[in-house]
């Protein structure tokens, strides 16, 4: 089989999704093809990884600037931001002609990924009807950005938001009727999306494929020793969900903890930190990192993993990742909520600044329950959230829209 994967960023270990997708469906012994874009030269280095397996790359630049621009002219029309932010002409012409081989398309599926890569997959339904795209939504984003505009702490992101909420519902609703499938990581996802289906539009085929772990990747090093005392909070820092997570942990809920444990401390790993986030570190306790080369050995060290979300979608790779390195997580409700994980087992549930900061407490000064909770955590993600079984739940999928695009032809 054929896929040309169209995802409109770089597939690297922080967008995970995409690129363990695209990197365990080449090792079922396919033929894979991927369209991206790349913003500097961390991004474009990213993709000699990729390259190096084998898989046909087409990667052009996409500046912020340009995608800015895509987003100022969108302003007085109905598209959503989301869905022109990444548009490329240029890389949609030269998908198209990945598509085409004397006149018979060379691809048996597209991929296209998340929201701002539906335009692609559009454009190529139009192009090459009878070849079937299945869009991987990733998340409900109008359910995103109705949780971000009751939650989030930026006036200027609530802003944008609610300029944004009503014609992304319009837009995302009608897009799983235009493509042969649907997928979404989680089923409060998936019902969010169906719920902004058109009532007229025919039946669309939404199915749940969930975000996993590179276990082989977070497999755990021996002889590392946990920090005493140490909190891990880890994301992409620029995303505004984990801004707003960031700042509730530090202004509610660490207070409370350094109030019964004054010898606490506090690590903030990821990427891109903004201002806000960077001056959290003048505290003596906190470490901001910024970009690190490698997030294993901070998670192995730390005591435990918080994840006080506040507002999200899908599922969080944040919590898979800290699980699947046998680090105890202590979460709010919405961190988890996509998950089949067992509260008070596999992981701790907070729900206020209190709880969290009683769990927090408790977990710290209770070592071997913390090995328990960190070791059922590892349990959970080897049986639940594996890439490699999830690729193999991608390609069924890429077989039913098969079949059902040459039952279409016969009839």
């Amino acid at each position: 089989m054929h896929v040309l994967f169209i995802i409109p960023y770089t597939p690297n270990r922080i967008r995970t999704r995409s690129y363990n997708l695209i990197r365990y469906f080449a090792q079922l012994g396919h033929n894979v093809s991927l369209c991206t874009l790349w913003e500097d030269d961390g991004e474009r280095e990213d993709l000699t990884n990729l390259a190096s397996l084998g898989i046909r790359t087409v990667a052009l630049p996409q500046s912020k600037a340009r995608s800015l621009w895509n987003c100022l002219q969108a302003l007085p029309t109905q598209t959503p931001l989301q869905a022109i932010y990444s548009w490329n002409p240029e890389l949609a012409k030269q998908a198209a002609n990945l598509l085409e081989c004397n006149g018979k398309p060379a691809v048996d599926v597209i991929h296209v990924e998340h929201l701002r890569g539906a335009r692609y997959g559009l454009f190529l339904k139009s192009r090459f009807p009878d070849t079937p795209v299945v869009w991987d939504s990733v998340d409900c984003i109008s359910y995103l950005f109705k949780q971000a505009l009751d939650q989030s702490r930026s006036r200027f992101g609530k802003l944008i938001t609610r300029l944004e909420l009503k014609r992304t519902r319009v837009y995302e609703g009608k897009l799983p009727g235009q493509f042969d499938h649907t997928l979404i990581t989680s089923a409060v996802d998936r019902q969010a999306l169906q719920d902004l289906i058109p009532s007229q539009t025919e039946a669309a085929l939404v199915s749940i494929l969930p975000n996993g772990v590179d276990w082989d990747y977070f497999s755990l090093e021996q002889g590392v020793a946990r920090e005493p005392a140490t909190l891990i909070l880890s994301g992409k820092m620029s995303y505004h969900a984990n801004v707003t997570m960031a700042m509730y942990l530090m202004n509610e809920i660490i207070p409370l903890v350094w109030a019964k444990q004054p010898d606490v401390k506090l690590l903030i790993v990821g990427k891109d930190p903004p201002a806000s986030i960077r001056a959290l570190a003048e505290h003596p306790a906190v470490t901001v990192t910024g970009t690190v080369e490698d997030l294993r050995p901070y998670l192995q060290r730390a005591s435990l993993a918080v994840v006080p979300l506040l507002y999200g979608a899908g599922i969080q790779n944040k919590v898979l990742e800290a699980m699947a390195s046998g680090t105890a997580v202590v979460a709010a409700p919405q961190a988890v909520l996509a998950l089949e994980a067992q509260p008070d087992r596999d992981l701790m549930v907070a729900q206020t600044p209190a709880e969290f900061a009683e769990k927090i407490v408790h977990l710290i000064n209770n070592p071997q329950l913390r090995d328990q909770v960190g070791s059922a955590g590892r349990r959970y993600v080897e049986n639940n959230h594996q890439w490699g079984i999830i690729a193999q739940r991608l390609e069924g999928v890429y077989h039913e829209v098969l079949c059902a695009g040459r039952e279409r032809r016969l009839q």
